[in-house]
């Protein structure tokens, strides 16, 4: 299994792109150097080519505000919210009702 890597800032990443793309798109050299892998800097080079700068910034795990989003992602968040209220909500009336039980004994 391959050694994990470290993790680059955005800076880093927008310095290997540039690094790399001015000696002539030397993957391996510029992924030596930076000690990061030869997939990862290709992936930004090409990340690059397509959308500029902003195509580096690693947006997993970053979620739309409600503001963000269209009317029906809204819904269905919320339709979500209330299904896991609901759900809590019958597990603590049941589990009242074996509590009642249970003091009956």
């Amino acid at each position: 299994m391959a050694e994990a890597r470290r993790k680059t800032t955005i800076e880093e990443r927008r310095e290997i792109v540039e690094y790399c793309i001015n000696h002539e798109r030397n993957y391996k050299d510029t992924a030596s150097l930076y000690d990061v892998s030869y997939n990862q800097v290709y992936s930004w080079v090409k990340k690059y080519d397509a959308n500029g700068n902003d195509a580096l910034i690693d947006k997993r795990g970053h979620h739309k505000t409600d503001d963000e989003v269209d009317e029906l992602e809204r819904l269905r968040r919320e339709n979500l919210r209330l299904k896991s209220q609901l759900k809590e909500k019958d597990m603590l009336t049941e589990l009242l009702k074996k509590v009642k039980e249970f003091e009956r004994m």
